[in-house]
């Protein structure tokens, strides 16, 4: 097999028919180009998002000019690969028409020798607007589609591309086009490897891997097949074909055994390690290679349990025998411009995923199927992934060419994934199902309509997905109970989206009024910092009701939203940086609390997955970490409530309750000491106890009714201090309080600071003589991790927090006086006046 890529630079794009031709490296899109070069302003600047959008009405058309010599042309095939079009778009080779496209989610191959020449070759592919596309499709005679989703330009469920490109209720409208990934020349000869199955067979501590390769054969004749596993004996066989001519082999014909006999197992982090096997298999013949394919793979056993119970049916994942608890976030497009997408941004998301102890994370359908690095970082960080289909909150018009594309569509990603340790489960939609069931904009769709989501959500997509991997666990729609419509929202069944927090305006204790199996989705927004900020705002704009700061807010309502929850919970902020401050502790506090109440109901909830991590553009959101990969709040908190094993303090009116969830693997004895602190600093009175704590349950401690404990004293006066000691002394510190913090008497007392500088890092020492919640470091200018953040302050607990010199980034920082410069602390008492 020859591969020859043709993406790289010497292509030139040129909006079509136009003379300005602009020299470009693919793979790549027009938005960058044009900014580049200075025809449009940065569509995530101001209110340029709009400036943008007429670009993106016209075609445009890449051109590259590449040479070929007899290597390539003297093989029996030759086929042209386009990973990744979007999405509408006509391919010209040497002048000659050799394909359409309309569905970015594809990978598409050709047949080219017959167009190829030796020399000199052209290569064009002419683009035409999503934009006109989904107007002219709103014309087409056929079953009329009336419902939109939110922030999105209506028509977009038309076209096989990113929902969300088209905008969202987190992101802009800007429908890019371009070439999204590789495009390259295969060619070979005899024979080759099509495609590959991976099957694992777990009995009695050893492990039977078949490997199944597909070949197909240009001539057949009798080849030798080799597959190598790490740290095994290579296994061979040779194969012959009856007949002659073309031929593609039947899964099953050439299937090889490698014993393992002492494995080792891939674990979801927390868990274990994540040994990985490398298999490479090869088709020779004496000393002539023809062909070769490598995986990498964990040895596991990875199932979806719907066990019925006494609280209804279960759901969850059961990974080597074990029922394990799945903490993470929903992951979205990482940019609405898909070239600035890279492996190292990959990395920075999912590594932070890992930090922040996540073992799940659940790719959401409105976006595009991550790349082939996404998922091996999950493999090597331990994150299992939930893999929706990309059908997100939409109408679909299931027409035959509708039809034949999205098979086409979930066939290539399918066979393209299915060998990855982290592949958790495949989802069919997000949303859809539910939206069927009781959403009033659904509610006016034809029900021919409604019937074609049965047939391509239950019938039409699993078959496909079970015939390229029938070892995954398939689930119809994210929320659902198992589908037909059958209470897809039910509490006590399938897993749940719950979002009366927020788009309820319900308070956060709601959260405690429920037991769900699966928790998919919730979530709380909040504002990114000053320095994300001012990446998309002048000094005149930074009010949260000003139009740039509204347009970089895609929920309806949702700076209104914020204002709302801090007037119920916080004082008002005394400026626009205080205000960025205190939204981010509401959101944090927000899923906090739902993360707590799931994980206490350990058992019951088996998993909670808050919607979003990341964000694909700078603004208000969801995200737990902003568009540059800053930490927020709640990215720093769920590192301590997604901790394998965690405390957390249950307050129900005046009556307190410890817990110890444990997620581990051994069993332990954590001691606790529980204290009534006034603010000012005095230890009122106390009490310990030991709580037991057994791996795979929530360990519940003694239930005090505070009123005793209180004697009269004022509520806004007072806060529950609890100190965890693990057997490895770690002590884990958890505060409550008895009424809302907007109600508390805090001094006001700003924390004393020093910083030591070591060879590799800089060390924060901070203490204080009273309580100071909710401490917030950051740095001015520079980025940095912190070692922790978001934490409370408490007398005669001093706190170290340590900023690895290699994590700093943005500028350069010399020594301790230039570290504490640039240093910032924030605190809830110095957020008001």
């Amino acid at each position: 097999m020859i591969r020859q890529s043709l993406c790289g630079s010497g292509w030139k794009l040129r909006e079509y028919q136009e003379n300005t031709f602009y020299d470009v490296e693919t793979p790549c899109s027009v938005l960058p180009v044009l900014l580049e070069n200075r025809v449009i302003e940065d569509p995530f600047f101001r209110e340029n998002e709009k400036k943008a959008l007429p670009y993106l009405e016209k075609d445009y058309e890449f051109i590259k000019n590449f040479s070929l010599g007899g290597e390539i042309l003297s093989e029996d095939e030759v086929e042209m690969v386009f990973s990744g079009l979007d999405t509408v778009a006509e391919i010209f080779l040497n002048g000659k028409r050799i394909g359409r496209l309309k569905n970015m989610h594809r990978t598409f191959r050709v047949s080219v020798k017959d167009k190829l020449r030796m020399g000199a070759n052209e290569l064009k592919i002419l683009f035409h607007s999503p934009l006109k596309y989904i107007s002219e499709m709103e014309k087409t005679p056929g079953k009329e589609i009336h419902y939109t989703a939110a922030g999105s330009i209506e028509g977009s469920s038309y076209l096989r591309k990113p929902h969300s490109s088209f905008g969202w209720d987190f992101g802009p409208k800007l429908p890019d086009i371009g070439i999204f990934r590789d495009i390259c020349i295969e060619a070979y000869s005899k024979v080759k490897i099509s495609e590959v199955f991976i099957f694992q067979e777990h009995m009695d501590g050893k492990v039977k891997l078949y490997v199944d390769p597909i070949l197909e054969y240009t001539d057949v004749i009798p080849v030798e097949l080799v597959v190598s596993v790490s740290g095994e004996p290579d296994v061979t066989v040779m194969t012959r074909m009856s007949g002659a001519g073309a031929h593609v082999t039947k899964k099953g014909e050439n299937e090889l055994t490698v014993d393992i006999n002492s494995p080792q197992y891939w674990w979801p982090n927390g868990m274990g390690p994540q040994p990985l096997y490398n298999v490479k298999i090869t088709v020779k013949k004496a000393d002539k290679i023809y062909d070769e394919k490598k995986f990498r793979i964990g040895l596991r056993t990875l199932s979806v349990s719907r066990e019925k119970d006494e609280n209804g049916e279960e759901f969850c994942f059961v990974i080597n025998g074990i029922k394990m608890f799945a903490f993470g976030a929903n992951y979205i497009p990482e940019d609405a411009i898909y070239k600035r997408i890279d492996k190292k941004r990959t990395d920075t998301i999912l590594k932070s995923a890992r930090d922040a102890n996540f073992n799940c994370i659940r790719v959401w359908g409105g976006g595009y199927y991550p790349s082939d690095e996404f998922y091996d970082f999950c493999d090597e960080y331990g994150l299992i992934v939930w893999q929706d289909l990309m059908f997100a909150c939409n109408v679909y018009d299931l027409t035959s060419s509708f039809e034949k594309s999205i098979v086409a569509e979930v066939r290539d990603n399918v066979k393209r994934l299915r060998h990855h340790a982290c592949l958790g489960l495949w989802c069919g939609n997000n949303e859809i199902e539910s939206a069927w069931d009781h959403w009033e904009g659904f509610a006016k769709e034809a029900p021919a309509l409604k019937a074609d989501y049965i047939k391509m959500f239950e019938y039409i997509l699993p078959r496909t997905v079970r015939a390229e991997d029938e070892l995954t666990f398939y689930w119809p729609s994210s929320p659902s109970s198992g589908g037909c419509f059958d209470g897809p929202d039910d509490e006590n069944r399938g897993d749940q989206h719950y979002w009366e927090v927020w788009h309820g305006d319900k308070a956060f204790s709601e959260y405690t009024k429920h037991k769900f199996r699966f928790l998919s989705e919730f979530g709380f927004q909040s504002f990114p910092c000053l320095k994300t900020v001012k990446s998309y705002t002048e000094a005149a704009d930074r009010n949260i009701y000003s139009p740039v700061m509204e347009a970089h807010q895609k929920c309806d309502k949702g700076n209104g939203k914020m204002m709302y929850y801090i007037s119920e919970n916080f004082r008002y902020p005394k400026d626009f940086e205080q205000l960025l401050y205190v939204s981010q502790i509401m959101q944090a506090l927000a899923i906090k609390t739902g993360v707590e109440h799931m994980r206490r109901n350990r058992g019951v909830c088996m998993g909670t997955l808050f919607w979003q991590l990341n964000d694909n553009w700078p603004g208000s959101s969801w995200s737990a970490m902003d568009y540059f990969g800053r930490w927020k709040m709640l990215m720093y908190m769920a590192r301590r409530f997604y901790a394998p094993v965690s405390a957390s303090l249950c307050i129900e009116g005046n009556r307190l309750t410890p817990w110890v969830v444990n997620d581990g693997m051994d069993d332990m004895v954590v001691r606790l000491k529980t204290a009534l602190v006034s603010c000012d600093g005095k230890e009122l009175l106390h009490f310990a106890e030991d709580i037991r704590s057994t791996a795979g349950l929530a360990a519940k401690g003694i239930t005090r009714d505070l009123s005793r404990q209180l004697n009269g004293r004022d509520p806004r006066d007072v806060y529950v201090l609890a100190e965890f000691e693990y057997p490895d002394g770690y002590i884990q510190r958890e505060s409550a309080v008895i009424v809302p913090y907007k109600e508390l008497n805090l001094p006001d007392t700003k924390p004393e600071i020093s910083v030591e500088e070591t060879e590799e890092s800089f060390d924060i020492t901070l203490s204080a003589d009273v309580f100071v919640p909710f401490v917030w470091l950051d740095l001015r200018e520079a980025d940095a991790r912190f070692s922790d953040n978001a934490f409370d302050l408490h007398k005669g607990r001093p706190v170290i927090i340590r900023v690895e010199k290699s994590s700093i980034s943005g500028m350069e920082i010399a020594n301790a006086e230039a570290f504490t410069e640039q240093l910032q602390v924030f605190s809830l008492r110095d957020s008001f006046v």
